[in-house]
């Protein structure tokens, strides 16, 4: 375990990365014996200096959600991050948000459900029906990732350990909040779908199912899993259940339109 001084370096680092929009190199290669409590250590450490700067928490996202990303980084479940109030982006119905590329270093797009809660979701034995009780309404979210930590080893092109992406803030960095807004026991949130054109062409299609085959176990997973660390989702909070697209790497001028049928349709370019 590293100890509480390498922490607070390690989170300063990521804030250094953030402001440069330089990526800094693999924390688990310089220091091999760092842990999965580590990394959500150094997470906390560099979201505490943001909420320091004037950030205000809105909610949580959850990543590496299907079974073959948590293969690819020798997981055996997904993991999360914090959502804070500068990475959100509305999106309002027939209009391109334009959001700025120079808040990233490598933006990345995924497709995903957001749940709204109206009620505090608190673990240790959170369940699906909690979680819908708590829920005021799902919606469509993008989420934007990026890499403060290099995704790639600049030297070995060695890809980045989990413990990398979770210090990372399990590499959240945006959040396209729009569309229509259901209640979550008035659709079936598996059967729920997205197509993601990129400049017109279709680079990703999904279904909602592809999180764990509902999105809400995730929810009741992360309610679970922050019970510990003495935390509780809470009403107004934004949860990010999951994305059921690959990532699809962004660059400025690209103009993305996320089709979720019956739900709406999210259009944003990067400038």
């Amino acid at each position: 375990m590293l100890d509480d001084v390498l922490i607070q370096q390690l989170a300063a680092e990521l804030q250094q990365s953030k402001n440069a929009r330089v990526a800094v190199e693999h924390f688990s290669k310089r220091y091999p014996q760092m842990t999965i409590e580590d990394g959500y250590r150094v997470g906390r450490a560099w979201v505490a200096l943001q909420v320091q700067s004037g950030a205000k928490v809105i909610g949580h996202k959850i990543g590496l959600t299907s079974r073959a990303m948590q293969i690819s980084s020798q997981i055996d479940e997904p993991d999360y991050g914090t959502l804070l109030d500068y990475m959100r982006y509305d999106c309002t119905p027939g209009q391109v948000l334009d959001i700025p590329l120079t808040q990233f270093i490598a933006p990345r797009v995924e497709v995903e459900l957001a749940f709204i809660l109206k009620a505090p979701l608190q673990g240790p034995n959170g369940t699906v029906e909690q979680v819908l009780d708590a829920t005021d309404y799902i919606t469509p979210a993008i989420e934007i990732i990026d890499s403060r930590i290099e995704q790639f080893d600049r030297h070995t092109k060695v890809m980045r350990k989990v413990f990398d992406t979770i210090s990372d803030n399990a590499a959240n960095a945006g959040i396209v909040i729009g569309g229509k807004r259901v209640a979550p026991r008035a659709v079936d949130r598996a059967w729920c779908g997205a197509i993601l054109h990129q400049n017109g062409a279709v680079e990703e299609t999904g279904l909602a199912a592809g999180v764990q085959g509902d999105p809400a176990i995730g929810i009741a997973w992360l309610a679970n899993k922050l019970a510990p660390w003495g935390e509780t989702l809470q009403a107004g909070h934004v949860v990010l259940a999951g994305s059921f697209t690959r990532p699809v790497a962004a660059k400025q001028g690209d103009l993305f339109e996320a089709d979720y049928g019956p739900l709406g349709t999210l259009k944003f370019r990067f400038v």
